[in-house]
C-alpha cells in the first residue's frame, strides 16, 4: 500500500524542496549570464577576452571541487571524447551567444537560446528514431511561433545577432544529443570539469593569438568573476545537485525560468526594452520547453 502524502518521509520532503530550491538557484545563476557579458563589454572587454577568464576561473573552481569530492577524472576514449566536446562543441556554442549578446537584447539572446531543447527533440526523433508525440508536436510549433514573436519586425538587434542566437541554439543540441552517452558515463562533475577546461585552452590560445582587450573597470572585473563563479561554477553544480533530488524531468520543467530571470535582469540592470510580443513569444517558447520536459 502506497503512503499517504500526509505520511510521506519527512527527509525525503526535505530532500526534494532542498532539490527545488537547487534548481531554483541554478536557472537564477545561468539567466543573469547575458546580463553579466553586457557589463563586462561596456566595461571595455570584448567576448574572446570575457570567455577565456570564464572558463579559466571555472575550470580551477571545478578541480577544486573535484578534490574535494574525492572523484578522478575520466580516462582513455571517454576523456578524449570529452576535451573534444569542450574544445570544438562548448567553444562554438558559447562564441556564438557571446558574440550575439555584441549585437542584439541579453534578453531576446537569452529566449532564442531556449529554443534547443525543441531541437534535442527533433535530433531524437531523426537520429534516435524516438517517437513523436502530439505533444511533442504542439511543443515544436509552439516554440516556433515563440522564437517568430520574440524576433518580431526588429529583434532587439542586428539580424547577425539573431541569427548568431539561434546558431548557438543549433549547436547546443547537436552538443547535448552527441554529449549525452559520454558525460553519463564519466559523471556530471568530471565531465563538467574537462570541458570547461578545454574550452579555457582553446580559448586561451586564440586570446594570446589576437592580444587581450581587458575590461577598464572594477565593476567590468567583477561582471567577468560573476559569469565565471555564479553563472558557471554555481549554476552547474546546483543544477546537478537538483537534479539528482527530484529528477531530470522536474528539473528541466524549473529551469525553463532561466530566459525569464534573463528579462527581468536585462530590463532592471540594462534598461532593454521589451515589447508584449517578445513577451508573449518567450512565454510560448517556455510553454514548450515544458511540455517537452513533461513528455521525456
Amino acid at each position: 500500500m502506497s503512503t499517504p502524502p500526509h505520511q510521506a518521509d519527512p527527509s525525503a520532503r526535505r530532500q526534494r524542496w532542498f532539490g527545488i530550491a537547487a534548481m531554483l538557484l541554478s536557472a537564477t545563476a545561468f539567466g543573469w549570464l547575458g546580463v553579466f557579458a553586457r557589463l563586462a563589454y561596456q566595461a571595455g572587454a570584448e567576448p574572446i577576452t570575457v570567455l577565456c577568464m570564464r572558463f579559466s576561473i571555472a575550470a580551477l573552481v571545478m578541480f577544486g571541487i573535484l578534490h574535494v569530492r574525492g572523484q578522478r577524472l575520466p580516462r582513455g576514449k571517454v576523456l578524449i571524447g570529452l576535451i573534444l566536446l569542450g574544445g570544438i562543441g562548448y567553444v562554438a556554442q558559447s562564441m556564438a551567444y557571446f558574440v550575439a549578446l555584441t549585437m542584439a537584447s541579453a534578453g531576446l539572446v537569452a529566449v532564442l537560446l531556449y529554443l534547443y531543447p525543441g531541437l534535442v527533440t527533433l535530433l531524437a526523433v531523426v537520429f534516435f528514431k524516438e517517437r513523436l508525440t502530439p505533444r511533442m508536436v504542439l511543443a515544436l510549433v509552439l516554440a516556433l511561433i515563440g522564437s517568430a514573436l520574440a524576433i518580431g519586425p526588429i529583434g532587439g538587434g542586428k539580424p547577425l545577432g539573431i541569427i548568431l542566437a539561434i546558431s548557438g541554439a543549433v549547436i547546443y543540441a547537436i552538443y547535448i544529443t552527441a554529449g549525452s552517452q559520454i558525460t553519463a558515463r564519466a559523471g556530471a562533475i568530471p565531465s563538467s570539469t574537462v570541458i570547461m577546461s578545454a574550452a579555457a585552452v582553446v580559448y586561451t590560445g586564440i586570446m594570446l593569438a589576437r592580444g587581450p582587450v581587458w575590461p577598464a573597470t572594477t565593476g567590468g572585473w567583477l561582471a567577468i568573476v560573476g559569469i565565471a563563479l555564479v553563472s558557471t561554477v554555481l549554476a552547474i553544480v546546483m543544477f546537478f545537485v537538483g537534479m539528482e533530488r527530484i529528477g531530470p524531468t522536474a528539473a528541466s520543467t524549473i529551469s525553463a525560468l532561466e530566459p525569464l530571470v534573463s528579462v527581468g535582469a536585462a530590463v532592471v540592470v540594462l534598461h532593454e526594452p521589451i515589447s508584449i510580443w517578445q513577451l508573449a513569444g518567450g512565454l510560448l517558447i517556455l510553454t514548450a520547453v515544458v511540455l517537452l520536459a513533461r513528455s521525456s
